[in-house]
């Protein structure tokens, strides 16, 4: 067993696109294809608007906040949810309080058919 950290201590700030009280704290790899990583945004924080790269897979696991796509209008995330966007799709996350987010990105990611079934937002 190999123990690790990736809490808000050992993760480094974020400040492209305009993002803010941001810290990104590298987790691993699956197949050497999809980045794992956790997302710390402090109280006012703000991944600022960017094209995703990648498919991207942001899971909420504390906290809450809003997230937008291409669209203009945001909507609240909270601890239990998710949002994806595919790769070009623009995209922007921010908080009042504060949350953190397990973030999934790489090529070929794409969402199960069972999960689309279960879609709130």
């Amino acid at each position: 067993m190999q123990l690790f950290r990736f809490d808000l201590d050992v993760g480094r700030n974020i400040e492209v696109y305009g993002s803010r009280q941001a810290t990104l704290s590298p987790i691993g790899q699956l197949d050497g294809k999809i980045t794992v990583v956790c997302f710390y945004l402090q109280a006012g924080g703000v991944i600022g608007y960017h094209r995703a790269a990648m498919s991207q897979l942001f899971l909420v696991v504390q906290g809450e906040g809003q997230v937008r796509g291409a669209e203009e209008q945001s909507v609240t995330i909270q601890a239990g949810q998710a949002a994806f966007w595919q790769a070009g799709e623009g995209h922007e996350t921010t908080t009042e309080n504060g949350l953190v987010a397990i973030v999934m990105e790489g090529e070929g990611l794409e969402l199960g058919r069972w999960v689309q079934s279960l879609m709130m937002l």
